[in-house]
């Protein structure tokens, strides 16, 4: 069932309960709650405005909603019964393009729902985290400086047994050189390419060979290597979902655009200026 029904089902229920027992039974969406002028304003009115409202109001107590969105509705209503002429261009456009998302969303809800199953949401979880190939981490230290001289000259100082923690403080530029160089643990790609691929080559305890990079002349070290150890599933859930929901929603609308017959105008074929003409719409 679409989440927006749920979401109307529970408020009607809630607002059922606020009324007394005798009215409950035969409070449906159409039950009309106000008349302004003869217009009448229904349960249904409210109930759309409730489910659209941001979450924190939503946690609001019924009683003190009720007054809320009747008032709201009050006051639209009698603004836009000073209107003196019938819907014009711009009021059915805007309904037209209402209309059309509200109905798309409501076939998203639903493509999300069937894709996003704890199943499907397990699968790929494993898929991504058990069942690839491990992924490793690295934890490092560099000296940066802005020669390539420089950084030669702190190889060899370090091949000499210097200590490396004591030359980052002294000589590197970097953010990282009071702290002694170390950049602590990261992962593939989350350094510049040409330090990335020089750090995965070291072995452990191993200093490089300068390194230039867009930042200067880089010295490092491998400090340690691990495999990175896969997360819980509810720590990656939403992101799953996510992905699943996005993957869900892009193949099936490609499947529909690809069923339908589309024509579309070329924007060569159109002056596109008139995209900003507001004026059309009083034509």
């Amino acid at each position: 069932m679409s989440k927006l029904f749920t979401k109307l089902s529970a408020g009607a229920v809630a607002l059922m309960l606020a009324l007394p027992a005798h009215a409950q039974d035969s409070l449906t969406a159409d039950s009309v709650v106000a008349t302004i002028n003869g217009t009448e304003i229904t349960l249904g009115h409210m109930l759309m405005i409730r489910a659209g409202l941001p979450e924190q109001y939503r946690q609001l107590p019924d009683e003190v909603l009720w007054d809320g969105i009747l008032d709201q509705i009050v006051q639209q209503t009698v603004l836009s019964q000073q209107a003196q002429e019938e819907d014009g261009a711009r009021i059915a456009l805007a309904l037209d393009n209402e209309r059309r998302a509200l109905r798309a969303a409501l076939t998203v809800e639903e493509i999300v729902g069937e894709a996003v199953s704890d199943e499907a949401v397990q699968a790929l979880y494993d898929e991504t985290y058990l069942n690839g190939e491990p992924t490793e981490e690295f934890n490092a230290s560099h000296i940066l400086v802005e020669t390539e001289d420089e950084a030669k000259a702190i190889v060899e100082e370090l091949e000499a047994g210097a200590d490396f923690a004591e030359l980052a403080q002294e000589k590197s530029t970097g953010p990282s050189g009071p702290n002694g160089g170390e950049l602590g643990w990261f992962g593939p790609g989350m350094m510049v390419p040409e330090f990335q691929e020089a750090v995965e080559a070291l072995e452990v305890g191993e200093i490089s060979d300068p390194i230039k990079s867009q930042f200067g002349w880089h010295v490092a070290r491998l400090n340690e290597k691990r495999n990175k150890e896969a997360p819980e599933l509810d720590a990656v859930r939403a992101e799953i979902e996510s992905q699943l929901s996005q993957q869900a929603v892009a193949q099936r609308i490609d499947e529909l655009v690809q069923q339908a017959e589309v024509t579309r105008t070329s924007k060569e074929d159109v002056d596109t200026s008139v995209l900003s003409d507001l004026d059309l719409l009083e034509d």
